[in-house]
């Protein structure tokens, strides 16, 4: 079988804990070449997946290796100016999530796809769930009714520990970006968008000074749907996971874990599947994810989870800020 070369540009956390693990165990790929400018780093990533090909400067790498897709892994203050070069040098991305710090720089990313005709995939990783794909399912065909209220929420630890994420200059924002981009996306996917009219936010700083720490807010639809979300890194709670709740005129469905009720004149239909192994659920999410990415670099075919997604995100996540700054509901026209 011939195999998809693809580089990844960023050898941190989420590289080592997800994508080279995942990727070098997927037959139909090859790990072509690594980038990252902590040289030590490089050089033990390097040894430790026999992958021959390193660099310091990503520029260096996408002029002198043949590869088809690249991950972007790096700090979100490089997003931008990373994606733009790789779709330059004619390659196909998958960019951590957020796609970038800001509108702005979103917005930059999507005019380079339109000009340089290469995909760019954001990676929301929770649309990649086997239950949050079953609880979309079952909200396409019909079968709670027009969903109304979607209530969402994700209290846990701050995703990193290095001191740029909370530095608002290279990350872009605290919690909204952290926890709120992915589960505010899930959201939109799981009720299937639809026309945003407002959104009021209130953002908390009690345990951070540069960027918020808490943020709960409620969102508007020109159709009467509505929103509600809180994220968090310092509540106190007994959870640490995210919550969705998806309630419709016929039923009702719940994530993590999934629960499903459809109400009948005599009862209901329980939907429910039995308890996964979160751990499971989480590491399945992103072998979907980047099983998707490789299929579509290789087959040329639509990603799931786009940049227009992802622009249309930011969108939200700019009014989220504005309204957290002016203490008030702001109108999206």
């Amino acid at each position: 079988m011939e195999k998809t070369k693809i580089a990844i540009i960023g050898l941190g956390g989420i590289a080592q804990l997800i994508h080279l693990p995942v990727l070098s165990k997927m037959n139909n790929v090859s790990i072509a070449a690594v980038s990252d400018i902590n040289k030590n780093r490089l050089k033990i990533i390097s040894e430790k997946y026999s992958i021959k090909n390193s660099y310091t400067d990503y520029k260096e790498m996408l002029d002198k290796e043949e590869i088809e897709g690249v991950i972007i892994a790096t700090p979100t203050d490089t997003h931008s100016e990373i994606a733009i070069e790789c779709l330059k040098a004619n390659k196909d991305v998958l960019i951590e999530k957020p796609i970038s710090r800001n509108l702005e720089e979103a917005k930059a990313i999507q005019a380079a796809v339109k000009k340089y005709k290469k995909q760019v995939m954001v990676g929301m990783n929770l649309r990649y769930r086997p239950d949050t794909m079953l609880m979309r399912s079952l909200i396409n065909s019909g079968e709670l009714g027009e969903i109304f209220y979607v209530r969402c929420g994700w209290l846990r630890k701050q995703s990193s520990d290095q001191k740029w994420f909370l530095n608002k200059e290279i990350s872009g924002g605290g919690v909204i970006l952290d926890l709120g981009v992915p589960i505010l996306d899930l959201a939109l996917w799981i009720s299937n968008d639809s026309q945003l009219k407002s959104v009021s936010v209130q953002n908390f700083y009690n345990t951070t000074k540069n960027v918020e720490d808490s943020s709960i807010g409620f969102i508007r639809f020109t159709d009467g749907k509505v929103i509600s979300f809180e994220v968090s890194w310092g509540l106190h709670s007994e959870w640490d996971k995210f919550h969705l709740a998806s309630f419709g005129s016929k039923g009702t469905a719940h994530l993590n874990p999934l629960r499903a009720y459809k109400r009948l004149e005599s009862g209901h239909v329980d939907y429910s599947l039995p308890v996964a192994n979160m751990k499971d659920l989480y590491k399945k999410s992103f072998e979907n994810e980047l099983k998707h990415f490789i299929a579509a670099v290789r087959n040329n075919s639509p990603m799931i989870s786009t940049c227009d997604d992802s622009v249309f995100l930011m969108e939200l996540v700019q009014t989220i800020y504005k309204s957290a700054e002016l203490q008030k509901e702001i109108e999206i026209k």
